[in-house]
């Protein structure tokens, strides 16, 4: 085996750290950009390189010649956004900065877009569908997949994007209100409180564990095959049937929120015929391991 050499941005982050761990775990060397906004340096394994904050500073001056990027290293929850719409101009510049890298270098991407570039179509969710404007958060991701197109058209700089679907595990403390559902539930329960489930609890999500999410990846940057695929399970559960798994206890109030994801579940038949992919973790078993690796 060959032991290579991968730029992780967000490595202090919930799933860019999860990552890093499994690279590491595999003898590869790993260097790490983040600016520590929803992540915690905590996070990062001591094996890794902490390059810097700042994703254009860091690859302008970089001289390290990386066999593969994980770009990972941007907000991902459209509340952030919301507060910020200069957000989306960050993640333009960082973008950029990351391809530029890529085209001297010539090495591997693979980044992270997300499911809610779906907003507004019927589940579930196929690669070929419309996106339609909706959120920052949605553009900011859809903008980084039409750079991405631009520099294969332009330079034929090859990058596989992969639209993650309701991603949960260990590690996502330093993420807060922004957590998924499940670490929030289990959160709740394990103090005594009740969850707040907005509407009536029938919203579902396509739940996919962590280490799921990180084979993916990985997969991706071996197979180097280009394209976007869907990283998700293909099932899908409510919020009641998911709080009913977790045992937590839950009160229903009004839904605050413009352009909510009421109901989602990944067509994966993309991602399993061409990437080769196929989630592992079943929704109990990814439960019961978050539970199992809480601490009170």
């Amino acid at each position: 085996m060959r032991y290579l050499k991968y730029l992780v941005t967000g490595g202090a982050g919930f799933i860019g750290s999860n990552l890093c761990r499994e690279l590491i775990r595999q003898e590869h060397n790993v260097g790490i950009i983040d600016n520590f906004s929803t992540g915690k340096s905590k996070n990062m394994p001591k094996e890794a390189l902490h390059l810097g904050y700042n994703i254009a500073e860091v690859l302008e001056k970089c001289t390290i010649n990386f066999d593969g990027i994980f770009h990972l290293g941007m907000p991902s929850s459209t509340p952030l956004y919301d507060e910020n719409p200069f957000l989306v101009g960050e993640i333009a510049r960082d973008a950029i900065a990351i391809l530029e890298y890529v085209k001297h270098k010539k090495c591997k991407l693979v980044y992270a877009s997300t499911s809610n570039l779906y907003l507004g179509n019927n589940t579930p969710w196929s690669e070929d569908m419309p996106i339609y404007v909706k959120t920052y958060y949605t553009e900011a991701r859809y903008y980084l997949e039409r750079l991405t197109q631009l520099y294969l058209e332009l330079y034929k700089v090859k990058s596989t994007g992969l639209r993650f679907f309701s991603v949960y595990g260990p590690g996502e403390e330093s993420k807060g209100p922004f957590a998924n559902v499940i670490s929030q539930m289990l959160w709740a329960k394990r103090k005594g409180e009740f969850f707040s489930i907005y509407g009536t609890g029938k919203q579902t999500r396509d739940s996919i564990f962590v280490t799921d999410i990180v084979d993916g990846l990985i997969l991706a940057m071996d197979r180097n095959i280009g394209g976007t695929y869907n990283l998700g399970t293909g099932k899908s559960n409510s919020f009641n049937d998911i709080a009913s798994l977790v045992g937590c206890k839950v009160q229903y109030i009004p839904n605050p929120l413009v352009n909510y994801v009421d109901f989602q579940i990944a067509d994966t038949w993309s991602a399993e015929t061409l990437l080769g992919f196929k989630a592992k973790v079943s929704l109990e078993e990814g439960i019961e391991r978050l539970n199992n690796s809480l601490t009170d």
